[in-house]
């Protein structure tokens, strides 16, 4: 994916997410874009030249990005079987069940299995995220005028999840410090029903320059019901152009 900041593109593997938050808050033009398919084609036939025999191609929501849409254009120039996954989430719950699939791959998986590994563990995952400013999200058609203006309109800080592949608003808080709490108490809930179902969740904490506000929140989790990992990780740049600084949220993704 590419990050495009005053004009200039770069892949989003070349730009710090502490960049776009400094370019984001000096008011600079700053925006994003998917892959092209000869990109991700040139990375699948790359694998396929290395002797792979088939692809799981994992990618964030489409209705986010169009990412796995070019992924599918992509995988029918390469001549090897590849299943191209559109996971319907984002960040950690992406990252998680990649993690999951990667492992049951190196056991020896089938690719279908491999692929419904993934699947289960993406949509298993509640993803909860307060921002500081909605007008960022606006900005990139991730979220509607109308919620925007009414966040500014109230000067809320808004609390968002992932439903059905889609960015929504879920609540309004007054301030950060409830923001906070109130993220704290939807986490404990997520992990509570996670461990009523016998399933070990892992945790991710994400911040886009926030790292006090995540570790704090990663304080108020620690030792009250049981956590397997548990990730502190700033945004990716691409997904820190649309939430913007002061972004802190939350990954709950039971193990599948």
């Amino acid at each position: 994916m590419q990050v495009i900041i005053d004009d200039i593109s770069r892949p989003e593997s070349e730009v710090r997410p502490s960049e776009v938050a400094a370019a984001l808050r000096a008011g600079r033009q700053v925006s994003t874009s998917r892959p092209t398919p000869e990109v991700i084609g040139n990375t699948y036939a790359q694998l396929a030249a290395a002797g792979h025999d088939a692809i799981v191609s994992v990618h964030l929501s489409s209705k986010i990005s169009g990412t796995s849409q070019a992924a599918q254009v992509a995988a029918a120039l390469v001549d090897i079987p590849i299943l191209v996954i559109d996971s319907m989430t984002l960040a950690m719950a992406v990252g998680f069940a990649v993690l999951s699939g990667a492992e049951v791959a190196r056991s020896g998986a089938a690719p279908d299995e491999v692929a419904s590994t993934v699947r289960q563990r993406a949509a298993a995952s509640t993803t909860y995220f307060y921002v500081d400013n909605l007008e960022y999200l606006r900005r990139g058609g991730r979220i509607g005028t109308a919620a925007a203006i009414l966040g500014s309109a109230l000067a809320v800080k808004p609390l968002l999840t992932v439903a059905d592949g889609e960015i929504r608003p879920y609540e309004r808080v007054r301030t950060e410090s409830k923001a906070l709490t109130r993220l704290e108490e939807l986490s404990l809930a997520a992990l509570e029903r996670a461990a009523v179902a016998n399933d070990l969740a892992d945790v991710a904490v994400h911040h886009l320059d926030n790292p006090d506000g995540a570790r704090r929140l990663v304080d108020r989790l620690s030792g009250r019901v049981q956590v397997g990992d548990i990730v502190i990780s700033e945004v990716s740049a691409v997904l820190g152009v649309h939430v913007g600084p002061g972004t802190l949220g939350i990954v709950v993704s039971p193990r599948v």
